[in-house]
């Protein structure tokens, strides 16, 4: 199926005022989830402090929206192509809203968990779909790679953003930061309603694989609910161990049922092709990285420099005034060197920039340090984060844009919850409980920004294998068996692209 708006978008110049509205609309989604998750980690001290929530509650107003978000993912996606991306996109969009005028209003720990909850559920549902009404309705190819470019800079904006608003709101109350999103999701809503193209449902002549939306969706609830509790009760306690195990045996039954099913769910076969598989990998690594950098690096300035939550954030600010202010040029780029080439790139330079935050100390260098690892940060994601996205998504049939869109952030949100797991544990693992002067905590803090670097160099060495078949043409997806005609067996058979 192809969007009624895929024939006015066949060059960048005609983009007519409708087209515009509904990338703006699914942009301010996108905008939405990214500024949600930045805005709550700045105000966790004052919402701990006025709700009397212990630190081991308190972890879960930003797990509870990792635990829906990332569970839920792979579901979102497919159901976006089943029951009408526009229908799963509004819907669940309004349901954010809801949520966010809830958690501004309750006055204990768990109904704020709840609601957070509900917001993360409702982004596993707007994230796939917003991404899949994109690419069924802009051409691929440079109108695409605009449209996507602009897109994937509004998350990156928006995550900035939530940083800087977080710390001027919760100087008024943490209330705030959780009311802002409702009132930009309910104009988002209205202007959707008129904006979005109507999508049919896709043919879906196999039934709903409704076995292996269970056994999916309750896998990666358990693995990311494990990954999450993990620090807290030891990563080798029998309850993490068992967790991880029953985690195990349900992907394991999830990929059978995958594998025997008609219609399901997440189509295994995507991931035999290189592109599709560096671009999953990549994600998970280039995520995982950024968000066990910036969880260190918010300590460090904040813990060690004395720095407010302010100053941290208008630390962070130049890598996400960088991405912005490249949106318009990244498309070109990447029309002109291709994905994998932007990717390594990206890369290469984000690399450079947890090098280059290794030399801090205890006396701050801001210009000497600091502000060159924000700027290559702010480089990386904008050559990065929108070439993943198209990448992931080019090539692929429109009846499994969302499922790929699905895959695509179930990847970047359980590489997140994963590697900063990860990160946590060494960091925890390196300090001295009898020594807890600065210099000791910021060597704890050291082996942690080496796995940090460590992550982003095998990311880097994922992409650089998309190099070697840089001579041929680029495709990302493995293309659906179909019966070939008997008469056309003899025929000349046409090369297949990776």
């Amino acid at each position: 199926m192809t969007s009624p708006l895929t024939a006015v978008s066949a060059s960048p110049e005609r983009w007519t005022p409708r087209l515009w509205g509904t990338l703006l609309v699914l942009c301010a989604a996108m905008f939405l989830d990214a500024l949600d998750v930045s805005m709550v980690g700045v105000a966790l001290p004052s919402i701990g402090s006025e709700l009397n929530l212990s630190t081991s509650t308190l972890q879960w107003v930003v797990s509870g929206y990792i635990l829906g978000y990332g569970g839920l993912l792979l579901l979102g996606g497919r159901a976006a192509d089943l029951l009408g991306r526009r229908r799963v996109f509004l819907i669940a969009l309004g349901v954010f809203a809801l949520a966010s005028l809830l958690g501004g209003f309750v006055d204990s720990g768990p109904l704020l968990i709840a609601s957070r909850f509900i917001k993360g559920l409702s982004a596993a549902f707007t994230a796939p779909a917003g991404l899949s009404i994109i690419t069924t309705t802009f051409a691929e190819g440079p109108v695409r790679n605009r449209a996507l470019t602009i897109y994937t800079t509004c998350a990156a904006t928006g995550f900035s953003m939530g940083l800087v608003l977080s710390g001027l709101l919760t100087e008024a109350s943490w209330r705030l930061t959780m009311l802002l999103p409702a009132p930009i999701a309910l104009l988002a809503l209205i202007a959707g309603v008129k904006l979005i193209p109507r999508s049919a449902r896709e043919k879906n002549k196999g039934g709903y694989d409704v076995p292996g939306a269970v056994t999916g969706t309750a896998a990666m609830l358990l693995l990311v609910f494990t990954v999450v509790e993990a620090p807290e009760v030891g990563w080798a306690s029998a309850r993490t161990l068992l967790s991880f195990l029953a985690a195990a045996v349900l992907l394991a039954v999830f990929v059978r049922i995958e594998l025997r099913t008609a219609s399901p769910l997440v189509r295994l076969g995507v991931l035999r092709s290189g592109p599709q598989l560096r671009a999953q990998l990549g994600a998970m690594t280039f995520f995982g990285g950024y968000v066990s950098f910036q969880f260190l690096a918010t300590q460090y300035f904040q813990s060690l420099l004395g720095w407010s939550a302010l100053e941290t954030a208008l630390a962070f600010l130049p890598a996400g005034a960088l991405v912005a202010l490249s949106s318009t040029k990244v498309g070109s780029v990447i029309d002109r060197f291709g994905t994998p080439r932007v990717i390594v790139a990206g890369f290469v330079l984000l690399v450079a920039s947890y090098v280059l935050f290794l030399r801090i100390s205890l006396t701050p260098a801001y210009a000497a340090v600091v502000l060159p690892s924000m700027i290559l940060l702010g480089l990386a994601c904008a050559l990065v984060f929108p070439s993943l996205n198209i990448q992931a998504t080019n090539g692929v049939d429109d009846d499994e844009q969302g499922m790929v869109s699905g895959l695509l952030n179930t990847s970047i949100q359980v590489g997140g919850a994963i590697f900063l797991a990860i990160v946590t544990a060494v960091v925890t693992a390196s300090s001295h409980a009898d020594d807890s002067s600065p210099q000791a905590v910021l060597d704890s803090f050291r082996p942690g920004l080496i796995v940090v670097t460590v992550i982003a160099v095998a990311g880097l060495l994922i992409t650089l294998t998309g190099l070697r078949t840089r001579r041929t043409p680029e495709s990302v997806v493995v293309t659906k068996s179909v019966p070939v005609p008997v008469e056309e067996a003899d025929r000349e058979p046409v090369a297949v692209r990776d």
